[in-house]
């Protein structure tokens, strides 16, 4: 099996466990807020859609899509929650089935794509591995939100290696949105997967390191837990920094979670 199909079969089945846990919801349900500010569990999907919709718009018509570039530039900060807001407008149902249609049609359209393809994307082209990746890392986050607003716990599995890995290789990205200078040199970075196997990324010998669960490096990364709430552990100043500030996604520094123990 290739990368690319490896990473595909992981968007599969990590969308197919969001499915799970919206398929029966109610309408009361779906309208159920989520950890982010003013977002429904309705928002979430639509978010998901959204972004599939706009992806597979990138895959198959490159130039129609540079004009979706051209409103987020217009709103850097609101195009993405006007998606959403459209989306969840929507009866459950219906968008539930787009989002569906949606994902399909994309996961086709990245299988199907000539190798060494890049597609453009809001910041630097993305290769189809590339963007396979950044699509389960949302659907893994925004599956957390809907989880949390629904008291869910999932199960943690191997697929959070795909999202830990675009963590630690959008580290420098987390500087550079916040106007930081990134640091130079590597760090090293060793979590520990679902299974007690280990995850390392960078030199053996770097003195800057983190460690700690996969799990909570996923969460932190994807902004989805207080770094407070987390046993992560870093060694030297710039990993320490690192660690207040890493986000796997783009677009703009998010705000982040409190920590759980803030009443504010």
């Amino acid at each position: 099996m290739s990368e690319l199909d490896a990473v595909l079969d992981d968007l599969r089945d990590e969308s197919s466990e969001v499915d799970a846990l919206v398929g029966e919801l109610t309408d009361a349900q779906w309208r159920l807020a989520t950890p982010a500010p003013r977002w429904t569990v309705a928002h979430q999907i639509a978010h998901l859609a959204w972004t599939d919709a706009v992806a597979l718009l990138s895959a198959t018509d490159p130039e129609t899509f540079r004009e979706e570039v051209g409103k987020a530039e217009r709103d850097p900060y609101g195009f993405v929650d006007a998606g959403a807001e459209e989306g969840a407008a929507l009866p459950p149902r219906e968008l539930l089935a787009g989002w569906r249609d949606g994902r399909e049609r994309l996961g086709q359209a990245l299988r199907t794509a000539p190798a060494g393809t890049r597609f453009p994307w809001y910041g630097p082209p993305m290769s189809v591995a590339s963007m396979a990746t950044a699509r389960l890392m949302e659907t893994w986050a925004h599956g957390q939100d809907i989880a949390d607003a629904l008291g869910v716990r999932r199960v943690p599995t191997a697929r959070l290696r795909q999202v830990a890995r675009i963590g630690v290789r959008a580290r420098d990205y987390a500087y550079l949105v916040r106007g930081i200078p990134a640091p130079a040199e590597e760090f090293r970075v060793e979590l520990a997967g679902p299974g007690g196997e280990l995850w390392a990324y960078g030199p053996a010998d770097a003195a800057q390191r983190v460690e700690g669960p996969a799990l909570d490096f996923c969460l932190l990364v994807t902004q989805r837990a207080h770094r407070d709430d987390l046993a992560l552990h870093a060694e030297g100043t710039d990993a320490d920094r690192w660690l207040d500030i890493a986000q796997a996604f783009a677009g703009p520094p998010g705000k982040g979670r409190a920590p759980k123990g803030d009443a504010s």
